[in-house]
């Protein structure tokens, strides 16, 4: 199709395999696992869809998206759990959600081109460490 970006990635044993921060869990069949430890495409087209092909054949799939959050709609429903969900969601305002740049730029779902810069005060995701956790859970402890 016009207009598509067009990735290869490998299949994992597990059949999966990543692309932009999420990962994709490919349908269990005979057929698909003989694409373990192959390459396939990766297709993300202007509307946002992607597609995993094989062989120009599309692959059923479900996705884990690696930059989940925490909503407050969950915080509500676990009481119990209030206090860990409430630093879990102060640890994810320091980290800056933004996409792998190799990608196409998403512009077309309203959202504005990334920079390769992660914004002021703001970490990636694997630059967040312990301090950052203590930080939260002393910032947690002086709400209540």
């Amino acid at each position: 199709m016009i207009f598509t970006h067009r990735e290869k990635r490998k299949v994992s044993h597990g059949l999966t395999l990543q692309y932009d921060k999420t990962i994709y869990l490919i349908g269990d069949t005979k057929s698909n696992r003989k694409l373990i430890v192959k390459y396939i495409d990766v297709c993300e087209y202007v509307d946002g869809r992607i597609e995993l092909q094989a062989s120009g054949a599309c692959l059923p799939y479900t996705t884990y998206d690696r930059l989940p959050e925490v909503n407050q709609g969950a915080m509500v429903e676990n009481k119990r759990l209030g206090h860990v969900l409430q630093i879990a969601q102060l640890v994810q305002a320091e980290r800056d959600n933004s996409r792998s740049q190799s990608g196409p730029a998403r512009t077309h779902h309203g959202l504005p081109r990334s920079t390769k810069k992660p914004e002021p005060g703001k970490k990636r995701q694997r630059a967040l460490d312990a301090k950052d956790m203590e930080k939260a859970i002393r910032q947690a402890a002086l709400a209540t």
